[in-house]
């Protein structure tokens, strides 16, 4: 929802997503457990060009891989202090284990959890298909935050304060 209270589903508003997910890059993947609980781990997102997927390598053996196994729908959650931006994306998630896809999307740095690469044995990926996205952005100005802040504050209203809220049906 808008701050007006209406959803987009615009070519623009996944435009928006994109932009605030690829600054951010590194969020908290949520599952849930067999008995109902939510669990985050931070990840580190692997695809950079937002399509309305999301990108994960994982270990196929880990509880969050059975998680997904039998609660499909997730939610990832990023946080770019640094742009005073939070995006927040829900949908399903299904593991790929296809080499080509993997190869596609294999940076060096992966090494640190994947001794031995692509070769390391049980590596998967996780692909969360975004079907609703909600975004937070906040002035980047701090002297303009610091103006609405006061003036929510003096106010009551927290409208006052100079920030964006949308939520997009991506799928």
């Amino acid at each position: 929802m808008t701050d007006d209270g209406t959803e987009g589903t615009t070519d623009e508003g996944t435009a928006k997503v994109a932009e605030l997910v690829d600054q951010a890059r590194i969020c908290m993947l949520t599952t849930m457990t067999t008995d109902g609980r939510h669990v985050s781990r931070p990840m580190a997102l692997q695809d950079v060009e937002f399509d309305g997927d999301l990108w994960f390598f994982a270990m196929g053996d880990s509880a969050k891989v059975a998680e997904i196994q039998a609660h499909p729908q997730v939610n990832v959650a990023f946080s770019d202090d640094k742009h005073q931006a939070w995006t927040s994306v829900s949908g399903p998630a299904t593991l790929v284990t296809d080499r080509a896809t993997m190869e596609d999307l294999w940076a060096a740095p992966l090494e640190v959890w994947f001794s031995d690469g692509l070769d390391t044995p049980g590596i998967t990926l996780i692909k969360v298909h975004a079907e609703t996205a909600e975004w937070w952005e906040a002035s980047s100005s701090r002297v303009k935050r610091l103006i609405g802040a006061v003036r929510a504050a003096t106010t009551g209203q927290p409208d006052k304060f100079p920030s964006e809220n949308k939520t997009e049906v991506l799928a």
